[in-house]
């Protein structure tokens, strides 16, 4: 409290509301509500409540769960303050009184599961120039330190998936000859036919050159048999060729 009004420290209690405008920026309405009592005169009350607009500059960063922010406001105080009014039968005497107040600060904000927690100080300015007890004030100001829960309202925010991937004819293959639909020159191969790089039918030769017996033997050569494993691949691989096999 400042010192001029003459009032002992004492707690306040705010709720508003709120919504991020974007992920570095906020803006709150928020009412307040504090009762103080007077340091000479116990029984005598200063009660000040009002409406603040604040507007907050978040610093966030990837990866972090605490963040600072900046604070800025205006808003309205309303002042109810009690008087000696000694030796009305009405005392004590009740002013009352509605005044433009200003506010800036910082504090933290961060997560805590479904909840964030905002801690906060800041210095707020009353513009009340009628006060009884501090007749030559234009103005108090009060240093307001708090911490604060928010829960948040609505549905959670939901990211949208990527969108998939364009799909051209690099993807494709229509006739199902390994060659994509960019590359194939020859669109109408078949499938399972041999073709060559740009998708069209090519002659296939299977050259059975060193498939050779051991000598005055019927029995194949190791290496032959290798070669004639792989020529067995081939066939399978292209089950529609027609064959002819040639040699003496």
């Amino acid at each position: 409290q400042d010192n001029d009004r003459g009032t002992n420290n004492a707690p306040f209690g705010t709720i508003g509301l709120g919504k991020m405008l974007n992920p570095n920026w906020s803006f709150d309405v928020e009412l307040n509500y504090q009762n103080p009592r007077f340091t000479d005169n116990q029984d005598l009350w200063w009660s000040q409540y009002g409406v603040s607009f604040d507007a907050r500059r978040h610093f966030t960063a990837e990866g972090r769960a605490w963040n600072p922010y900046l604070l800025v406001g205006a808003g309205f105080q309303r002042s109810e303050e009690e008087y000696d009014a000694f030796p009305s039968p009405n005392s004590p005497g009740q002013r009352k009184d509605g005044n433009l107040a200003a506010k800036i600060g910082g504090g933290i904000q961060g997560d805590v599961g479904p909840v964030k927690i905002r801690t906060e100080l800041a210095y707020r300015v009353d513009f009340d120039d009628q006060s009884v007890h501090a007749p030559d004030t234009d103005a108090f100001g009060d240093l307001l330190a708090s911490v604060g829960v928010l829960i948040p309202l609505g549905p959670a925010p939901t990211v949208a998936p990527p969108p998939p991937p364009a799909v051209t004819c690099a993807d494709k293959d229509d006739d199902g000859d390994g060659v994509n639909n960019c590359d194939d020159k020859c669109p109408g191969s078949v499938a399972g036919q041999a073709v060559g790089p740009d998708g069209c039918p090519v002659p296939l030769t299977i050259d059975l050159k060193g498939v050779n017996f051991d000598f005055d033997k019927s029995t194949l050569r190791p290496d032959a048999i290798a070669i004639l494993d792989e020529a067995v691949s081939i066939l399978q691989r292209y089950p529609q060729l027609r064959v002819e096999v040639a040699g003496h």
